[in-house]
């Protein structure tokens, strides 16, 4: 593998965490998985956006600061390198979404503060579906809080992510467009996924349509 440290990002019910299992007991790479379950306020959210937003997002990005921190900074001998199914700047971009300009104002600077302080990624992969199937994932896994999610949330959030890839001009990303296969379930899909991981990006967007 060309890279220390992979964060595979993309929209609720992309596959990211079922895409770093597999990487990860592939080649024995040190896994960081998002603890969002424990969250007690993701439930009240999706029932309530607007009164519960603001200490969700304050929530996760306390709790994933403090994950990334405690993982990044110890060193696993016998692991080859380090995965997660999340990068901090997840944080930023479901708030931008989600809080209104006074209250983002104030998480942003809290944002800024803590992200100075963690590593980037060597690669940022982002996992790319259509709102249809990101639903459809999203019935099939059967979370019950999450079967409230409407269209329009998938599609800002989303928007999100572009936004912010746009801007970055000093990072190695890497947009798999995943439509038209199913990684999780067919091997000669992960393969191609794989293949195209395992390759040494310069920095910039780089694309990949399957």
């Amino acid at each position: 593998m060309q890279y220390n440290f992979i964060a595979i990002e993309g929209t609720i019910g992309a596959g990211k965490t079922s895409l770093a299992q597999m990487i990860a007991k592939q080649y024995n790479a040190k896994l960081i998985l998002e603890q969002f379950e424990d969250n007690a306020f993701l439930p009240k959210f999706y029932e309530d956006q607007e009164k519960y937003a603001f200490p969700l997002e304050m929530s996760f990005m306390a709790s994933r600061f403090q994950q990334l921190k405690d993982q990044l900074s110890t060193q696993d001998l016998f692991r080859s390198f380090t995965i997660s199914d999340y990068y901090i700047i997840k944080s930023l971009i479901f708030a931008r979404k989600t809080l209104p300009n006074d209250e983002l104002a104030l998480f942003t600077r809290f944002f800024n503060f803590i992200n100075v302080t963690l590593p980037r990624p060597d690669l940022l992969v982002y996992l790319y579906l259509d709102i249809e199937r990101l639903q459809d994932n999203i019935r099939k896994r059967g979370r019950t809080y999450e079967q409230q999610i409407k269209d329009e949330y998938l599609s800002k959030i989303q928007e999100g992510y572009f936004d912010f890839m746009k801007q970055q001009l000093d990072m190695r990303i890497l947009i798999l467009d995943t439509n038209q296969i199913d990684f999780v379930h067919h091997p000669g899909d992960y393969s191609k996924v794989m293949s195209v991981i395992e390759q040494e990006y310069p920095i910039g967007i780089h694309r990949i349509t399957f």
